[in-house]
């Protein structure tokens, strides 16, 4: 066989394996069409009409709508009550962030052990993640009202507890306890997963050069599970700015504006108040607020996720 032969054979040869064009092709289209279908209709095209109703006087009783421009944006800056909203979306925001992740990387650690019954306590720790929400609110409505649980307990430690949901300095805090016990068991769960993966020879290593346990996962843990807690961190913020059924629950967003979060202030203005483009702006200012914060933690991960690229 001539080195022109041989050529000829292995192109062939080659061209047979390659897959025919389309004949792949179809079957992940198909696969990933009712995804992307559902994402449109559901999500895209909802938010385009958002968008058109938040520059409109909507009145669906009525079937009256009138173009009024940018009249609900100006509104939106001159309401006190939305200020308001955005500082109590905040604060809750941040001390769910900050206390979910703390708690979660601190339960983490400590299951991360092979030690007898340590199951149940993973199964104990990640239970409220599958509790209905309404259910867990109303539970916790019990234990923080001014004769339940959490105050009989202090009661027997001769400690006169406030009335949790009911005094200003005291609800917002609430919240922020009872969303953070509702979903840590999750992040628990991540983070366990991404201890597990650290090799154990790196901390071996370290050890040996003398560094502690707490300079060890400082230096070493922390930096290998930072794109798990960069995952985390922006899941929690968008799950926190997102919250509703607890604020209607336990607080009604009371006393005063203190708890009156943006996505419950959304509620109340358009199915309470009939306000239908006004509550749409609302809509669109708390989605411009979570796409910020939510790009603000991607562009800056790479002074921390060290395993960027």
């Amino acid at each position: 066989m001539t080195a022109r032969t041989f050529r000829a054979e292995g192109r062939r040869a080659v061209s047979s394996r390659r897959p025919r064009p389309g004949g792949n092709g179809w079957l992940g289209v198909a696969f990933v069409a009712p995804q992307v279908l559902g994402v449109i209709v559901l999500g895209v095209v909802p938010f385009i009409f958002v968008i058109w109703y938040s520059f409109n006087e909507w009145r669906p009783l009525t079937g009256e709508m009138e173009f009024i421009g940018l009249d609900n944006y100006y509104r939106l800056v001159a309401d006190p009550t939305f200020s308001a909203s955005i500082i109590a979306s905040l604060l809750f925001s941040a001390g769910v962030l900050v206390l979910n992740l703390v708690i979660a990387i601190s339960l983490a650690v400590l299951l991360n052990r092979r030690m007898k019954g340590i199951t149940g306590f993973r199964t104990i720790f990640f239970s409220p993640v599958v509790v209905s929400v309404v259910a867990w609110s109303v539970t916790w409505g019990f234990l923080l009202a001014p004769d339940g649980g959490i105050n009989g307990a202090l009661a027997i430690l001769g400690i006169d507890g406030p009335n949790w949901l009911a005094d200003p300095s005291t609800a917002l805090i609430s919240l922020v306890v009872v969303q953070v016990f509702k979903g840590v068991g999750m992040n628990m769960v991540l983070f366990l997963a991404a201890l597990q993966s650290v090799p154990e020879e790196i901390r071996e290593a370290a050890h040996l050069d003398g560094a502690g346990p707490w300079r060890s996962f400082r230096s070493i843990t922390v930096p290998m599970i930072a794109p798990t807690i960069l995952l985390t961190g922006i899941l929690t913020t968008i799950g926190s700015l997102e919250v509703f059924a607890p604020v209607q629950l336990l607080t009604g967003g009371g006393p005063g504006d203190t708890t009156n979060v943006l996505p419950f202030f959304l509620y109340r203005t358009a199915f309470i108040s009939q306000q239908f483009g006004y509550a749409s702006a609302i809509g669109v200012v708390l989605f411009a607020i979570i796409l910020a914060l939510t790009m603000l933690q991607w562009t800056t991960r790479r002074r921390w996720v060290h395993d960027e690229v």
